[in-house]
């Protein structure tokens, strides 16, 4: 589990972090929802790429994402720096 956590504040013995995560949409149907910040840069090309190559019902005007913030509350900090 690898994803950017930003430490914010400290009050009361809990840490308070905040992640990214992202749902992508297709005219307006959620394909993926809740990814990772790392899954969501793949996914999102991944998909740019083969409506832009594939025959389908959507092209690259169609897809959209949210980005989100994720609050979490810890009693430590369990990060990964890259």
């Amino acid at each position: 589990m690898q994803y950017q956590n930003e430490l914010r504040k400290k009050n009361s013995g809990k840490i308070f972090m905040t992640c990214k995560v992202y749902h992508i949409y297709a005219k307006n149907k959620c394909l993926f929802h809740s990814i990772k910040e790392e899954e969501f840069r793949t996914t999102w090309n991944t998909l740019k790429n083969m409506v832009g190559i594939m025959k389908t019902d959507y092209n690259v005007e169609d897809l959209s994402y949210e980005e989100l913030t994720d609050y979490k509350y810890t009693d430590k900090i369990d990060m990964k720096v890259d």
